[in-house]
């Protein structure tokens, strides 16, 4: 029914939204996820599908489009409501309590609590500041690598120096023909571990640059490249760009609603509870003391937020759910 009224409601179909629905319904809540992709995932689908994945327990290494796939499965099993390609923007308060969700194409979503989980806000990836580089997206200036495959052999110039361009700089040099990364400053800013394997490589590593040009007809063959301190150019030949340079923050409508921010991010406290009474958080756009910025800790904001959910619902209602192996719904008969 189109104004059926939710208990849970989550915003985005990310990999914490995504266990975060399970959880709920772990604890047997009605539930909704809306998603403004076309798809599950966030941004993990998006730009990491074969990136390896390490940081979470028990698994050694897992591509991102397998793990999604897995957390897609695991928030399927208690038939949560699913909604894509609607960015909510919009929240009022019903005299009975009920939050009403406004998406951006005007549909209405009725829910007694609101989890956020959105990540960095709806995707956008920075762009190379060249003119004229759009031209070549799609040809071989990427932005995200769906296929490791497709630069077998060839000579990859990876822009960035954080976490996604050394990563990236460190899975295709066994299979490229050679790596370049160049950078801006002179101290990257991913990983130690990370930092130290691309050292010990083979990957070129081009300091206190950046690309200034591209020069090609239908395809990247050369990139400028120019000194930060000197202005000095180098003209360097490529078969491949990969432009890593973060996303752009875009939390929509969501960043008027009135609460608590910090630096772009929704403050919440140790319970996952956001500044306005039944709205919670998790994930990447949230921000308190001492936060775990990997998926793992993202993965245990979901139980925590839907745990405060919960409470809020029904205040006498245990603290938390029994664990999985107890539930009704996995006992081995």
């Amino acid at each position: 029914m189109k104004n059926e009224i939710y208990d849970v409601t989550i915003i985005g179909g990310g990999p914490i939204g995504l266990f975060t629905a399970f959880y709920s319904g772990m604890r047997e809540l009605k539930t909704k996820v809306i998603e403004y992709l076309p798809q599950v995932g966030g941004k993990v689908t998006y730009f990491y599908p074969e990136k390896i994945l390490r940081d979470i327990g028990a698994i050694p290494g897992i591509s991102g489009a397998d793990l999604i796939k897995q957390l897609e499965e695991q928030a399927s099993t208690f038939d949560p409501t699913m909604v894509f390609g609607e960015r909510v923007d919009d929240l009022e308060r019903a005299e009975d309590g009920t939050y009403i969700l406004t998406s951006h194409n005007g549909e209405k979503h009725f829910t007694r609590t609101v989890i956020l989980a959105i990540g960095h806000g709806t995707l956008g990836v920075k762009k190379l500041p060249v003119d004229g580089a759009e031209y070549f997206e799609g040809k071989n200036l990427y932005y995200a690598v769906d296929r490791v495959e497709s630069f077998r052999g060839k000579h990859v110039l990876i822009s960035g120096g954080g976490d996604s361009a050394i990563d990236w700089a460190n899975r295709l040099e066994p299979i490229a023909d050679k790596v370049t990364i160049v950078h801006r400053r002179e101290a990257f800013s991913g990983h130690e571990s990370s930092i130290t394997e691309m050292n010990n490589s083979e990957t070129h590593i081009k300091c206190s640059c950046y690309v200034s040009d591209v020069i090609g007809k239908e395809r990247i063959d050369k990139v400028v490249l120019t000194h930060v301190d000197t202005g000095e150019k180098e003209v360097v030949e490529i078969d491949a760009l990969l432009v890593n340079h973060g996303f752009n923050l875009d939390l929509g409508g969501i960043q008027n609603w009135g609460m608590t921010m910090n630096e772009g991010k929704v403050v919440t406290d140790a319970k996952m509870e956001t500044s306005i009474p039944g709205i919670f958080a998790v994930g990447d756009i949230v921000t308190y003391p001492h936060r775990l910025t990997l998926i793992a800790g993202g993965l245990a904001e979901g139980p925590k937020a839907l745990n405060s959910a919960k409470a809020y619902l029904d205040p006498e209602a245990e603290a938390m759910a029994m664990y999985s192996t107890h539930h009704k719904d996995f006992v081995e008969v």
